[in-house]
């Protein structure tokens, strides 16, 4: 019988957080869990612990949240673990070598993209936002670059014409954990097969800031559909009109040529508002007028009418 693996798992958000639930479901013993130090959020700015955290305590495992792993203090309390393996899911610091080294088997990482494609921190939002039609979650065995480890296993999902960031993050914690489960009992009982990665095909999953989701009208219609969906739940693709921000949920491009200058309505009914695009035109189908709840078009237009007559124009 194979002896149960030794874990030390190290996650941040959601997403990490559902592969840690699959583990403790399955049995798999947790020696320690690693997270980010808490962060102030919300309106009153109080400190909030993890996803990770939150369910680490709830089952009562060890956890440790130091600032960074390069700290050699860090570094021995990591060794005592004596761990036979890392588990790695969107934790958010450098692994240095003197970590990758410690664990007997090493450190794996489960990470959101079909590798090479989308190595760094948002490769969900990038998939999207590029127009690819497939993606995936990719296994690896960690080494000191960014996200450029041998793949150790793969699982491969579509990209729907209407997912969006939240939607395909929740594909992709699905396939995750049972492909983390099946390269654990494999590693448990001896070495596996890992594919080296072609550095050719690699593409940059640069973290998203907030400011790229300021909506450029200039752009074709389509690339702008993508960015909305892309950029919802976070950060919400935004726009200005007559000096008032707005987000801009979910809409859909329309095809043809827009008889105005980017950024003009052309139309707002209950079917959605219309704006014209460098190609095309954007229908906006919800909405958020800054202090106000998400709403349909149509509810927004019950109140604000006004404030979105056919002619006028978005602020650049």
């Amino acid at each position: 019988m194979t002896a149960p693996l030794r874990i030390v798992f190290a996650g941040t958000p959601a997403f990490a957080a559902t592969h840690l639930r699959a583990l403790l479901d399955a049995g798999q013993g947790i020696a320690a869990v690693y997270t980010q130090p808490d962060r102030r959020a919300g309106r009153g700015r109080q400190l909030a612990s993890s996803p990770v955290k939150a369910l680490a305590l709830e089952h009562g495992l060890e956890v440790r949240q130091p600032a960074s792993l390069r700290d050699p203090a860090a570094q021995d309390e990591l060794a005592a673990l004596a761990a036979d393996v890392l588990v790695v899911v969107a934790y958010g610091l450098i692994l240095p070598q003197a970590v990758l080294d410690l664990p007997r088997l090493g450190c794996i990482n489960v990470h959101a993209s079909l590798l090479p494609r989308w190595r760094g921190a948002a490769p969900i939002q990038r998939a999207i936002a590029a127009g690819d039609r497939e993606t995936g979650v990719a296994i690896m065995q960690m080494e000191a670059g960014l996200d450029t480890g041998p793949v150790l296993a793969t699982a491969r999902c579509q990209i729907a014409a209407d997912d969006t960031g939240g939607s395909l993050q929740d594909k992709l914690a699905a396939l995750g954990p049972p492909l983390l489960l099946e390269v654990l009992a494999k590693l448990a009982r001896g070495p596996l097969p890992a594919l080296p990665q072609d550095d050719r095909l690699a593409t940059y999953a640069a973290k998203i800031d907030k400011a790229e989701a300021a909506t450029d009208w200039r752009e074709d219609a389509v690339v702008i559909d993508r960015q909305v969906r892309a950029f919802n739940p976070v950060p919400v693709a935004h726009a200005s009109l007559a000096g008032i921000a707005l987000r801009i949920w979910a809409g859909e491009p329309c095809a043809g040529t827009a008889p105005a200058a980017p950024g003009t309505l052309l139309s707002a009914d209950r079917s959605g508002i219309l704006v014209a695009c460098g190609t095309g035109a954007y229908r906006i189908r919800e909405l958020q007028l800054v202090g106000r709840k998400r709403l349909s078009a149509a509810e927004v237009l019950n109140s604000r009418a006004d404030l979105f007559a056919p002619g006028a124009v978005f602020d650049h």
